[in-house]
């Protein structure tokens, strides 16, 4: 049984629509800010190869092309042929109301492996793919407003034992 997931997240980020275009063409920027992405090698201005990780420390990987590319405005991609995850999606950018800034829209479509069934044991494993591309985005737009990504990573939870 081949069942389609579909995820749809949207963010407003205060830049411009053609720097924040320029930045998502740009493939190999994506691992800076998507957590399971491990790295994008660009093969010529339609194709890449993606490595993701996977569950259980393993990985992911496929070839994908653009299908449609306009400038400032629309990235399409697709899978190739023997992809690991058969996937599409696109990301479109375009002016926020009230001049504030660029709403950046990612919609991406999945086949996980093993169907549903591999997407619940995924989400066992907290891979859940709709709060992986809402946390992506999140991170996306500190990178692109402040230049960074602010994390607590190794950073105390701030508990205290209340007899110190």
């Amino acid at each position: 049984m081949n069942q389609s997931i579909k995820v749809e997240k949207t963010v407003t980020i205060d830049k411009p629509t053609a720097e924040l275009y320029r930045f998502w063409r740009h493939f190999e920027n994506l691992p800076r800010f998507t957590r399971h992405l491990k790295d994008v090698r660009v093969s010529n201005d339609k194709r890449s190869h993606w490595i993701t990780s996977g569950l259980l420390d393993g990985t992911i990987e496929w070839d994908a092309e653009i299908i449609d590319d306009r400038p400032n405005e629309l990235i399409a991609w697709k899978s190739v042929a023997n992809a690991d995850v058969d996937n599409a999606g696109s990301v479109q950018f375009k002016p926020a109301p009230g001049d504030r800034g660029t709403e950046v829209k990612v919609v991406t479509v999945y086949n996980p492996p093993a169907g549903v069934i591999g997407d619940a044991i995924s989400k066992l494993f907290g891979e859940n793919p709709k709060q992986q591309i809402g946390d992506d985005l999140a991170r996306f737009k500190m990178l692109m407003e402040a230049g960074e990504i602010a994390t607590n990573d190794g950073q105390l939870s701030g508990r205290r034992n209340s007899k110190d």
